[in-house]
């Protein structure tokens, strides 16, 4: 089984990623529908100051061609009560002067192009004149920009956040000031109004502030993933504990049948000899038997069935040992990862309080084995010394596993802070049926020995220097 600490950051990195694409996609779509707003509302402006223009020229147009006023003020006059953006009309007649030379090659400008000029641009009060040449006489129209916006049709909120400028040589002056926002993103559309006259840029620029982000669906969105990353990892932590489970119970079931194994030879060892006897014993009282009168038959029949019962309680005993005998005794070994399995049984095990040393495992040693009888054998070292520990203090509870290659062998070390192996229990570690502990069999060792030696290796034990005991596990390396 691999190991499960890659998975453990999977399923963050899964919810980030997640939570970041969906993030970013809502970020272009809001994006996307705010920028066709502003682009919707800058051309709806455009048009109506193009058609505040127009109308300007179409009014100077009227002046010049009907010339209202004949050689004096006339009803021009009073286009200013009619159009709130006109501040005053000027004209003048045969043999008059303007009052500025500015408006003097104004009309000299305006008789050559045959079409209005603009001049007297004044940025400060956002204010033009606009003149136009004809005869007897020519007219001109002194403008406030800012009334030209026609604030009932106008796209743009007068105190919100989009800018409005008008801009004709270089030179700006603002019809809507709008509000200043160090945003995310600034919008901008700059187009010229449709006359010929009247060569204004319309400019309109808008800030994105921050608190204008689609932040209740970033939030929920991120939660959304946040969720589905915590499920499917709660998901993936159910489906290895079940794995976790399975495994144990196969490792349970292999050493409960080794045990059984052992007891079953343990037993036919003890057996065999006084059954052996015993079918002896029997088989020479039947020849006695034949030699004396009294009922032989019946001492004969009675020795056949002893006899026969003998047989069958030796037969009984060999049946047992071979069927509990460790299943894949005789497969072939195969080339396995002594550090890879160890980190398997642990991560089975979960030792819990138990400060674990794995720094001096070699990732690169490699072994000749039985991946079952293997890992039975792992597991019940590691067993043995996670019991041992329980007879510490927690705090006291170190467990350092090593491994490394040294010429054509591998060597395991099992170092555990315990109380160690007394004396008398170190000789006999390996002895079958012997324990310390309540409850045990004492096969766990005995099982482990039996199992490494029919792979080619050998298990030693022995008490630290500093304390605990030390267990160490040889096996043949791959290479060799």
């Amino acid at each position: 089984m691999p190991s499960r600490s890659p998975l453990r950051w999977l399923w963050p990195v899964f919810g980030l990623v997640l939570a970041l694409a969906g993030s970013v996609w809502l970020l272009q779509r809001d994006t996307t529908a705010r920028r066709g707003a502003f682009d919707t509302d800058a051309r709806i402006a455009h048009r109506l100051l193009s058609q505040q223009a127009v109308q300007h020229d179409a009014i100077l147009a009227t002046l010049v061609l009907l010339q209202p006023g004949g050689d004096g003020a006339g009803a021009e006059q009073r286009l200013p009560a009619l159009y709130p953006q006109v501040l005053q009309v000027l004209r003048r007649g045969r043999g008059q002067a303007w009052p500025a030379a500015e408006l003097a090659a104004a009309e000299t400008a305006s008789a050559l192009s045959g079409r209005a000029v603009v001049t007297q641009i004044d940025t400060q009060t956002g204010q033009y004149t606009l003149l136009r040449a004809g005869e007897p006489a020519s007219y001109a129209l002194r403008i406030d920009a800012r009334r030209t916006v026609p604030w009932t049709e106008w796209p743009l909120a007068a105190e919100g956040p989009a800018r409005a400028e008008l801009v004709m040589g270089g030179k700006p002056w603002v019809i809507q000031p709008g509000r200043s926002a160090a945003g995310v993103m600034n919008l901008q559309a700059s187009k010229r109004l449709a006359s010929e006259s009247q060569a204004f840029d319309l400019r309109i620029s808008r800030g994105v502030a921050w608190s204008e982000l689609p932040w209740p669906g970033l939030l929920l969105w991120c939660t959304a993933a946040g969720a589905a990353a915590a499920g499917l990892a709660a998901w993936q932590r159910q489906r290895a504990a079940v794995r976790r489970a399975q495994e144990l119970l196969r490792l349970g079931q292999v050493g409960r049948l080794n045990a059984l194994g052992e007891l079953a030879a343990g037993m036919a060892h003890e057996l065999n000899q006084p059954l052996t006897a015993v079918l002896a014993s029997t088989q020479a009282a039947r020849r006695l038997l034949d030699d004396e009168e009294p009922d032989l038959a019946t001492a004969r029949q009675a020795l056949i069935q002893s006899a026969q019962q003998a047989r069958r309680a030796a037969d009984v005993v060999s049946r047992l040992r071979r069927l509990v005998q460790a299943p894949d005794a005789d497969a072939a070994p195969q080339t396995l990862g002594l550090a890879v399995l160890l980190r398997n049984v642990l991560d089975l095990m979960q030792p819990q309080g138990v400060q674990l040393d794995l720094s001096s495992l070699d990732d690169a040693v490699r072994v000749r084995a039985d991946p079952v009888a293997l890992e039975q054998v792992l597991h019940n070292l590691l067993l043995n010394a996670l019991q041992a520990l329980e007879r510490v203090p927690q705090a006291q509870r170190r467990l350092a596993v090593s491994c490394k290659a040294e010429g054509t062998r591998a060597l395991l070390n099992v170092q555990d802070s315990g109380p160690g192996f007394a004396p008398e229990t170190l000789q006999r570690a390996f002895e079958p049926f012997f324990t310390t502990r309540p409850g045990g069999l004492g096969l766990g060792l005995s099982l482990c020995d039996t199992l490494v030696a029919g792979m080619g290796g050998s298990l030693a034990a022995h008490n630290r220097e500093v304390g605990g005991a030390e267990l160490v596990l040889t096996l043949p390396l791959a290479t060799a």
